[in-house]
């Protein structure tokens, strides 16, 4: 038998591993000095100036009654509590900044809660804070919705559960939206049962007024802590007892920190304030033990080798005009290096691997019309991430599959068929972001809301419907011969990344700029997911 030596005689072999070991950089020429670049980048600076001022709308309220009363009792407001309560100089991941924007007259800001994920002694946890400011934090149906996403999040991700708790319970004229249904009111408290079965530690703060159902968020958890005449926790307040049973009864007789604490045994943790019930909270997670699992390798965090801030350049605006998707790409992985997955076919779907954060990650881009061939060599991709272990990516502009007797003929919808088999079977995270258009069938191949990704976020000129507004227009004048322009308008309006967040049928609108940040932490939170082994259904060959 003949023993070979190793590969390290090899005259030159490091330096020639030296140069293939990393994934490649890509190559691009962006031409950012150009007259028509600099009208776009202006162009998407004005999209993010009305973003801005949408955001600045929930988020500084500081010249608002409701907000002036309650500092004045001495209370914090629900984002200075979470501020309070995170690790210091630690990022806070906050979902669905925008929830019902544009509904009830402006009147539930945020859906009067306040959700996201951020590092308690190093530890990630989902926050839920109400927001008292907010019709005394009672619920429609939007609040609702954001707070079951949040525990949806947590239960996936095995993420202990904070709930700072300070709520009225559902918004009386809203009833008949919020209760009865299976997704209502009622599902929080399931929630709890289902996330404490499965060992998520789950910890309430009672800083104000505990009423109705919100009551059973506390009775719920593994350990609640409650302020001292400022917490309250009752199923009927007095007005309802004294209805009932004509009874007088004051709130903090009827369910103030002293009888919870000392007589019921509803809460175990007395707190001075506010400032020592985050104390109470912190020394509780502190003992807690850490769940992280950290199941990918991890590489040193590179900057993009382009400047990301050119990404407004690039962003759609135009959603009938191409974007050049790898100079998207450039500005969001690590070192703007990007190892291409069969460019040379199916190439209006790019498929690849690169690092985000120093994570790895397979990223599924659109660069035009999902054909036969794009959609195979997605299925074909994915397949491999999953069985690999490598979590997805969709950066999503996409108008749809592609039409006509010829593609109907060559078995678009069998090979469509296969990319959302193998998008809504995969068990590695999917993070999904939508940067353009998500219309029809291509929002499903490419891991829309219906299809489970793990977080979805959308860019502010992003839009997402069935189909566009002048696209309906003509299928309706095609079949009826008429003309509606109102319903051109509504398509549009119903489209647009406001009306989207507004009804959490995303987890929130992101500046693009913050996109590679995002997407890192996403990453992060999802390693703690438990997934099962690979599995794969019966394609249509």
């Amino acid at each position: 038998m003949h023993y070979r030596q190793g590969f390290d005689t090899i005259p030159g072999r490091n330096l020639m591993m030296e140069k293939y070991k990393t994934l490649n950089l890509l190559t691009i020429n962006p031409n950012t000095t150009e007259d028509r670049f600099i009208e776009k980048v202006d162009a998407y600076l004005e999209v993010m100036n009305t973003f801005r001022a949408r955001m600045n709308s929930v988020l500084s309220r500081d010249n608002d009654p409701a907000v002036i009363r309650h500092r004045s009792r001495g209370k914090m407001d629900a984002r200075s509590r979470i501020e309070l309560l995170i690790d210091e100089n630690t990022p806070f991941l906050e979902l669905s900044v925008l929830a019902a924007f544009g509904q009830y007259d402006g009147q539930f800001p945020s859906a009067g809660i306040v959700t996201g994920i951020g590092k308690i002694h190093g530890k990630m946890c989902m926050i839920v804070a109400n927001d008292a400011t907010v019709k005394g934090g009672t619920y429609v149906s939007e609040t609702v919705k954001k707070h079951l996403r949040a525990q949806e999040i947590a239960l996936l991700n095995h993420l202990t559960c904070i709930y700072l708790v300070d709520t009225g319970g559902i918004f009386l004229p809203e009833q008949a939206n919020i209760f009865p249904d299976r997704d209502g009111f009622g599902r929080i408290f399931y929630n709890q049962a289902h996330m404490s079965a499965e060992g998520i530690p789950q910890l309430s703060i009672v800083m104000g007024s505990c009423t109705a159902g919100g009551a059973y968020v506390p009775a719920m958890s593994d350990e609640t802590i409650i302020v001292r005449n400022r917490g309250t926790i009752f199923i009927g307040g007095p007005p309802l007892v004294k209805a009932a049973t004509g009874e007088e009864v004051t709130a903090e007789e009827l369910g103030g920190a002293m009888v919870h604490t000392c007589i019921s045994g509803v809460a175990d943790h007395l707190a001075e304030n506010e400032v020592d019930a985050i104390r109470i909270c912190r020394n509780i997670l502190e003992l807690i033990p850490a769940n992280e699992s950290q199941p990918y390798e991890l590489h040193a965090i590179e900057e993009p080798a382009y400047n990301p801030h050119d990404i407004y350049g690039f962003a759609p605006i135009d959603l009938r005009k191409p974007v050049d998707i790898y100079e998207i790409i450039a500005r969001i992985t690590d070192g703007s290096k990007f190892e291409e997955f069969k460019k040379n076919y199916g190439s209006t779907l790019v498929t690849g691997y690169a690092r985000i954060m120093g994570f790895p990650v397979g990223i599924i881009a659109n660069n035009g019309f999902l054909t036969s061939e794009a959609s195979l060599k997605g299925a074909h991709f994915i397949e491999i991430c999953n069985f690999r272990k490598i979590p997805l990516l969709f950066l999503q502009n996409i108008s749809g599959f592609i039409v006509g007797k010829r593609y109907e003929h060559e078995g678009i919808a069998r090979n469509g068929a296969k990319l959302i088999h193998a998008v809504a079977t995969t068990v590695v995270p999917k993070i999904t972001v939508i940067i353009g258009g998500s219309f029809g069938a291509g929002n499903y191949a490419m891991a829309g809301r219906a299809y489970n990704p793990d977080f979805l976020f959308m860019w502010p000129n992003a839009r997402i419907g069935v189909m566009g507004g002048q696209q309906a227009q003509d299928v309706l004048d095609a079949i009826k011969g008429n003309n509606n322009e109102d319903l051109v308008k509504r398509f549009e309006d119903e489209s647009s990344a406001y009306f989207s967040t507004s009804r959490l049928w995303d987890d929130g609108i992101i500046d693009p700029l913050d996109t590679r940040a995002v997407v890192g932490l996403a990453i992060s939170i999802a390693s703690n997911k438990k997934t099962a082994p690979p599995r794969n259904g019966v394609f249509r060959m």
